[in-house]
């Protein structure tokens, strides 16, 4: 049989250091990490299910890994993925994401936060870890992650994250916490556009930007140079319509000079109708966008994607929250194991089963699953 995987994954892992002495040991890096990816793909959420699965697969996995010792026991796998360094294995998954992902000109790129609640570790008086990924909408692929530190937060992690990523001629979408002069400058630096939700953290041009908005609702934006657009869903008793309008004349903002880039400031309205009682939301917003409401909006409403399309189904369907898995880098590492699953996964467009089924299908079918890690 044709090695499965020789030319979209196996070559990425070069530059992964195995971090264990050669004295004793009995099976090779490499066999470790693409059985570990395999068996997540397929279903495996600890080291018990992924040694499970290796010693199932274990005549088909012969095909094209060397396992010179047979397949590795769980202690391996946990022993080894606690030592491996995170920082190379993200490398890896940046280099396979690069060649497989197609162009992203004009693409929203979110970039959110999600703590793993199992894996913090009293004894090692370890608390849970926080990744913060960048998730591709149209693509719908996870481009990159990386680990806030325990001491820091996300303001940290976001620009290490976004030196890892090509984003020129994209669009960069971050919540309040990434709301930073800094990282928008950096985020115009790589060549991209910004849509930058705004809060209280920012203090002096939260309120300028709300005082802009509400001078130009009272006047019913007479002699306003401004742009708007709404949309309307219905469905199950709910109606929700959503508001934009945009501002490109913020000559009053005092602030304009520290933002790179910053061309138009926005405000989202969500109204909510659900058995007649209604309720309301105002959100605002900063961009080194062109003043365009329909584009604005849509950057924002794709925003919140990340949060169906990636931590819901790490969630459900990868249990991720419930994971256990708390020694040393192990749970980085599992984290960005299920990131490569999720995206194989994600790139099948041959079937339109749920994330759950393709996994089930994925451990039942090998010829599917051979077709997934030629994706």
């Amino acid at each position: 049989m044709n090695n499965p995987i020789e030319v979209s994954l196996l070559r990425h892992f070069e530059g992964v250091e195995d971090p264990r002495d050669n004295r004793g040991k009995e099976h090779n890096l490499l066999d470790i990490i693409v059985i570990a990816i395999c068996a997540v793909i397929s279903g495996g959420e600890n080291w018990e299910d992924i040694a499970l699965f290796g010693a199932s697969k274990q005549e088909w996995l012969g095909t094209f890994l060397e396992l010179p010792n047979g397949i590795p026991c769980d202690d391996t796998f946990a022993r080894v993925f606690a030592r491996v360094n995170p920082q190379q294995m993200q490398n890896s998954f940046i280099s396979w994401v690069k060649s497989v992902s197609q162009a992203l000109q004009g693409e929203v790129v979110a970039i959110d936060g999600k703590t793993l609640r199992q894996s913090y570790d009293r004894g090692a008086d370890k608390g849970a870890i926080h990744m913060v990924s960048a998730w591709a909408s149209a693509n719908r692929l996870i481009l990159g992650q990386c680990k806030v530190d325990e001491k820091s937060n996300e303001i940290t992690a976001i620009p290490e994250l976004l030196k890892l990523l090509e984003i020129k001629g994209c669009i960069v979408t971050i919540d309040a916490m990434g709301c930073q002069k800094e990282i928008a400058s950096q985020i115009v630096q790589q060549g991209a556009d910004y849509v930058l939700a705004l809060k209280g953290n920012q203090g002096g041009l939260f309120e300028d930007v709300q005082w802009l908005f509400e001078q130009a609702i009272n006047t019913d934006f007479v002699d306003v140079d401004h742009d708007f657009c709404q949309s309307i869903d219905k469905g199950h008793g709910r109606l929700e319509i959503r508001r934009c309008w945009t501002l490109s004349n913020l000559d009053y903002l005092t602030q304009l000079p520290l933002w790179a880039g910053l061309q138009t400031i926005a405000l989202v309205q969500s109204e909510r109708r659900i058995n007649g009682k209604v309720s309301s939301e105002n959100r605002y917003y900063i961009s080194s966008l062109p003043s365009n409401a329909t584009v604005i909006a849509e950057a924002v409403r794709t925003h919140w994607s990340i949060e169906n399309s990636l931590h819901w189904v790490l969630d459900v369907s990868f249990h991720e929250d419930a994971s256990r898995i708390r020694k040393d880098n192990s749970p980085e590492n599992m984290a960005m194991l299920r990131h490569f699953a999720l995206n194989l996964l994600s790139r099948d467009k041959s079937s339109k089963f749920s994330m759950r089924a393709k996994r089930n299908k994925a451990a039942w079918d090998l010829a599917y699953l051979i077709h997934l890690l030629n994706l």
